[in-house]
């Protein structure tokens, strides 16, 4: 039995690079370019406007954020529409597909951080840092644990949300969180991977934690980083 060519309109994928069937290389083809990846990362959490996620990805032009938004938006992984008032301004969103590809984003993090090259204490954006949450918590250690923190990292605002194990992110107010961070992406990296004291980056006027500071303590023990490679021999 033949195989049924399902895909006859190629309308919204770019030229190929690859011409081939396996859906890995397809998947390059959708997502390969750079910066495609990390604007989907940006995207995970809500519309962005145009000027936010270039604030979130502050080594892309202008340009090349417009070609790439155009060819994720023809190859149907995100959308553009019209924010309802106050803000009335064009947003990009992902679409219902574009969401699943969050779990391959995830471990391929989680994947790349093993080897030794990997520099946590490189920038990180907003997203990235509320992206690691979701991809290093150890179940283990958060089990039995409830707690809702809040994150102001710069103008923005987040809460995560930890229930037996399980991780909620999302964009919003931070009045009812048991405690609340405000810090950059990187200072907040520092505390929880790179055991950085509160106290210490508190005096530095780096952090400042509102609310429960034993539970803010506890949380950010809740992320590992995995082993790095080993040198083969």
């Amino acid at each position: 039995m033949k195989l049924q060519k399902e895909t006859e309109n190629r309308q919204g994928v770019r030229n190929r690079w690859y011409d081939d069937a396996c859906g890995t290389a397809f998947a390059l083809d959708l997502i390969g370019e750079r910066w495609s990846i990390l604007i989907i990362r940006e995207l995970l959490f809500g519309p962005r406007r145009f000027s936010e996620l270039r604030a979130g990805l502050p080594g892309i032009s202008a340009k090349i954020l417009t070609q790439r938004l155009e060819g994720l938006e023809a190859s149907r992984i995100l959308k553009k529409r019209k924010a309802p008032p106050p803000l009335s301004a064009q947003v990009y969103e992902l679409t219902e597909w574009g969401y699943e590809a969050e779990s391959i984003i995830q471990m391929l993090g989680k994947w790349a951080t093993r080897h030794p090259n990997h520099d946590p204490t490189l920038p990180l954006s907003a997203a990235s840092i509320m992206m690691s949450f979701r991809t290093m918590i150890a179940p283990d250690r958060a089990r039995n644990l409830t707690v809702k923190a809040g994150f102001q990292i710069g103008q923005d605002q987040f809460v995560v949300t930890i229930r037996d194990g399980a991780i909620e992110t999302q964009r919003g107010e931070t009045e009812d969180a048991d405690f609340t961070f405000t810090a950059s992406a990187e200072m907040l990296a520092a505390a929880v991977y790179g055991g950085e004291p509160i106290e210490t980056l508190e005096k530095a006027g780096l952090l400042m934690v509102e609310g429960d500071r034993k539970l803010a303590k506890q949380f950010i023990t809740l992320f590992v980083l995995p082993e790095k490679l080993q040198e083969e021999v």
